[in-house]
């Protein structure tokens, strides 16, 4: 039964599609499965958005098979890591959340790199095109750390 870890971040289609990327590319597959979703509905069923896909492609992964979800409650017996981009994420999953069972899956990522100052993903859906490699850097930066993590409590 392999680990499983979801990436969340608002629309599913910018932060989470690299998260969910990067960290997969990190782990071996036969024991760990990583998949994203969304707290909006907005881009359900649509690919990740082409700045994502277009920065993942410059770092040799290929995220363009992903299609959008939308978070829900099952998530949480279906998962055992829920990591979010954002505060707000995190409020609106934890929100969702009907035991202290599940609201202890939920961690803030960057809290990985960043030990308990709860920084958000900027997110670079309406920034500089640029935002996108600086989300690249910062949560391939952070998958590497997960990953060791997860590979030493899950050898």
């Amino acid at each position: 039964m392999p680990v499983k870890i979801l990436m969340v971040c608002l629309g599913n289609i910018c932060r989470s599609p690299l998260a969910e990327g990067l960290l997969a590319s990190k782990l071996p597959k036969d024991q760990f499965l990583v998949d994203s979703a969304g707290t909006g509905h907005w881009h359900v069923g649509k690919q990740p958005d082409s700045r994502s896909i277009d920065v993942a492609k410059r770092n040799g992964l290929d995220i363009s098979g992903q299609r959008g979800k939308l978070f829900s409650v099952s998530d949480f017996d279906a998962f055992d890591y829920i990591y979010v981009m954002d505060s707000t994420n995190y409020d609106d999953v934890l929100r969702m959340a009907k035991s202290d069972e599940h609201k202890a899956k939920v961690k803030m990522i960057l809290n990985e790199l960043f030990p308990g100052e709860n920084v958000d993903v900027p997110d670079p859906y309406y920034g500089l095109a640029n935002g996108f490699d600086n989300v690249y850097q910062m949560l391939n930066e952070t998958c590497d750390i997960i990953a060791k993590k997860l590979m030493a409590q899950h050898p």
